[in-house]
């Protein structure tokens, strides 16, 4: 059985199943509610449930008291619906609402995507949940007060673990350590979530999202937020590499393309071998979207990779191809050898 939810005062509603918190139903259709630790220990998440009934669930006493759910106040982490509901609570509008955290996490998993690449998953401790808006990133915080920033590849709505894509850099302080000493149950210290790459959900735009290397870890991100919440805006992918190997989850975007009417996938590699016996695009990735959209006067654009494909990209997009520069987001990834 499933309730609808009206969120008040905004108007937005969403969907929620019988055995789903009210807060998971939320995410996982793209509204982002306030969140702490998603335990029902913090408070975080408390509002008011204006009409309808809820299972309180897990929530902690001292989150919520007796006389605060007398008075209709909820944890929306541990509330699960009973009926139909209306709700009063804030919802998040940009990424000044979102607290940045400094918190520890244990590394669960390391698994090697292909020879330079390694996808890394980070838990956080049980009373934890870092709440971020889909395309940013976290800061690894390192020895002596260095730190190495990492975009977050998983959506908002899939947080019990956090995803990093991390590409080997010869000489690198902290990549050095991932290839070859860190281990499952290390503990990594973090503080994010920054910056402004992220989804503008406001337009109605369609969009162009454009990939170098690793930077499909937040690209990623973005695409997996717009399914959760039923986004139906043209979203066309572009994801370059070097060879076939360097696509390193090839297969994910094509499930979405054959799975989503309005989701396209192109791969475009600069320099293929002979192995790869590569019958697709070749060439520069933002070559190849400058020659199937002269005219991106009416999208939205959503680059990240290296320094020089960010600078060409935005460079022919809004002379070539008349993108207005205002719709030009980037993420710039750079790499520190020492």
């Amino acid at each position: 059985m499933s309730y609808q939810i009206t969120v008040q005062p905004s108007g937005r509603s969403f969907v929620a199943e019988a055995d789903e918190t009210l807060l998971d139903a939320a995410l996982r259709q793209g509204l982002t509610l306030p969140y702490g630790c998603k335990d029902g220990a913090c408070g975080a998440c408390k509002g008011k449930v204006v009409s309808g009934t809820v299972d309180h669930g897990k929530a902690q006493l001292h989150a919520l008291k007796d006389d605060e759910k007398a008075a209709g106040l909820a944890l929306y982490c541990c509330a699960k619906a009973n009926s139909d509901l209306i709700i009063e609570c804030k919802q998040l509008g940009s990424v000044n609402d979102i607290p940045v955290k400094t918190l520890p996490s244990r590394i669960e998993k390391l698994e090697k995507l292909a020879p330079d690449v390694i996808e890394m998953h980070l838990r956080l401790p049980a009373s934890e949940r870092l709440q971020f808006w889909a395309g940013q990133y976290i800061d690894i915080l390192l020895k002596d007060g260095k730190k190495r920033s990492f975009s977050l590849a998983n959506a908002p709505h899939d947080d019990a673990v956090l995803q990093l894509h991390i590409r080997h850099v010869p000489g690198g302080l902290f990549t050095e350590q991932v290839f070859g000493t860190m281990k499952v149950r290390d503990i990594l210290r973090f503080n994010g979530p920054h910056g402004s790459f992220y989804l503008r959900e406001e337009s109605t735009k369609p969009m162009i999202l454009l990939a170098g290397g690793t930077g499909f870890a937040p690209i990623k991100a973005i695409v997996e937020h717009a399914i959760a919440e039923n986004c139906q805006r043209p979203m066309h992918i572009y994801w370059g590499a070097k060879a076939k190997v360097d696509l390193y989850q090839d297969a994910l975007p094509q499930q979405w393309a054959a799975e989503h009417a309005n989701i396209t996938y192109v791969p475009v590699l600069s320099e293929p071998s002979a192995e790869d016996a590569w019958t697709g695009r070749t060439g520069f990735v933002h070559a190849a979207v400058v020659a199937d959209f002269p005219d991106l006067s009416g999208y939205q654009v959503y680059a990240c990779g290296s320094p020089v494909m960010i600078e060409v990209a935005k460079r022919d997009f809004v002379t070539t191809s008349k993108l207005p520069e205002e719709e030009f987001f980037a993420d710039v990834f750079s790499y520190s050898a020492n």
